[in-house]
């Protein structure tokens, strides 16, 4: 059986919102998450400025890609998430921001934070008292600990337990 890679996080938390918000106007706009299709990979290429092989990530069979969408404008990704529900906790393996929302001049904040408080949601969703791990970057985990409220628990996982996971899905979630 062939092992699957660990993916090293390096989202940034650039601002925890109640949804996102645009960089521009500070206008808030309400989220949707949903699960990804192939109808979506079109747009969804390293040639348009993505990071990740996400129809590689879509087409494994232990992960499920969801989408960040603003709720009325359903065709505009705004950023991607690979989950897999494990047995007690759900394990983040790839946040990505949509290429117009990185970097100094991005569009829209609150995107990582906004799909973080989606697999936590999801955890207490499935039984799992919302505990949330992933793998980060070393120079990140100060960072995930300060902004997230997750527990480094060696070498470079983190681990987001039901206190701070509810506190995140009260944040983005209101229902």
């Amino acid at each position: 059986m062939k092992k699957s890679k660990i993916h090293h996080n390096d989202f940034i938390i650039d601002r925890l919102t109640n949804s996102i918000v645009n960089t521009i106007s500070g206008d808030s706009f309400p989220t949707e998450v949903s699960l990804l299709i192939k109808q979506d990979l079109k747009d969804i290429t390293k040639k348009n400025g993505w990071l990740f092989d996400w129809k590689k990530e879509l087409k494994a069979t232990n992960s499920e890609v969801y989408k960040l969408t603003i709720t009325n404008n359903l065709n505009v990704i705004q950023g991607l998430t690979s989950l897999t529900v494990k047995a007690d906790h759900v394990l983040i393996h790839l946040i990505e921001n949509a290429p117009f929302n990185r970097g100094k001049d991005k569009l829209y904040e609150g995107v990582p934070g906004n799909l973080v408080a989606f697999a936590c949601r999801l955890s207490f969703q499935r039984g799992n008292d919302g505990f949330v791990a992933f793998h980060s970057k070393t120079d990140l985990v100060n960072h995930y600990i300060k902004t997230l409220g997750a527990l480094h628990q060696g070498n470079q996982l983190m681990v987001i337990e039901s206190e701070a996971a509810t506190k995140l899905v009260n944040k983005y979630f209101k229902s």
